[in-house]
């Protein structure tokens, strides 16, 4: 039994989006907890720039994600909006961890929207767009990793942050590859958000319109 969801609307478009667009579509992911999982999603933030998305991401976040996780995200040019947890029915509480609301909290994102629009015409995400990287290993024939857009760090010990190489399959060198490619992503400074509003910007603005800009002087208040 699905549990009984009041739907809130995560209204992704409340304010300007901060990466341009402003045609009301968004990237949105998800975000629970203190823990370090924070870097994943400054890692997408910094992707998506990378790949010159047009389109802002918004961080659904539950109410334990602490102010300077939040922070972070918002210096990353992302738009954190709060949403209230979804807690696994109770009559079936026996079946789920309490951990479980994580995933239950998920269909905040959903509002029922995508099962209705996408009814009868579910396509599964072929590979380049969503590569579990278990597919490495279990089915290399179906892999093309040169042609991999997106992918799915779901494998143990796969998480470029807390990658150390020791788990079982971690050690090939494809994955070395991919988590490289991660970091490699996630210290880029140049993909650091920058506010187009912000003193610098404005500055190199100044500079590279100078005579054009003509400034009037304000009369004397005195």
């Amino acid at each position: 039994m699905a549990p009984n969801i009041t739907t809130t609307a995560l209204n992704a478009t409340a304010e300007k989006p901060k990466n341009g667009g402003g045609s009301g579509h968004a990237f949105v992911t998800f975000l629970a907890g203190n823990g370090d999982y924070v870097k994943g999603v400054v890692g997408l933030a910094k992707g998506l720039r990378k790949v010159k998305s047009e389109y802002p991401l918004v961080v659904a976040v539950l109410h334990d994600v602490p102010e300077e996780h939040r922070k972070i995200l918002n210096s990353q040019g992302c738009i954190v909006r709060e949403i209230e947890p979804v807690y696994p029915p109770k009559n079936q509480t026996h079946f789920a961890m309490a951990y479980y609301v994580i995933n239950y909290s998920k269909l905040r994102i959903w509002e029922d929207f995508l099962n209705m629009f996408f009814k009868e015409k579910y396509k599964p995400i072929p590979n380049v767009y969503n590569l579990v990287l278990a597919m490495l290993w279990r089915h290399p024939e179906n892999v093309e990793l040169e042609k991999v857009k997106v992918v799915h760090y779901c494998a143990a010990g796969s998480k470029p942050w807390r990658y150390t190489g020791k788990e079982e399959n971690m050690e090939r060198e494809d994955i070395k590859m991919v988590v490289k490619k991660w970091w490699d992503i996630y210290e880029d400074e140049t993909l650091d958000y920058e506010d187009p509003l912000s003193l610098e910007c404005f500055k190199v603005t100044l500079k590279d319109n100078v005579g054009v800009i003509k400034f009037v002087p304000a009369p004397s208040a005195a």
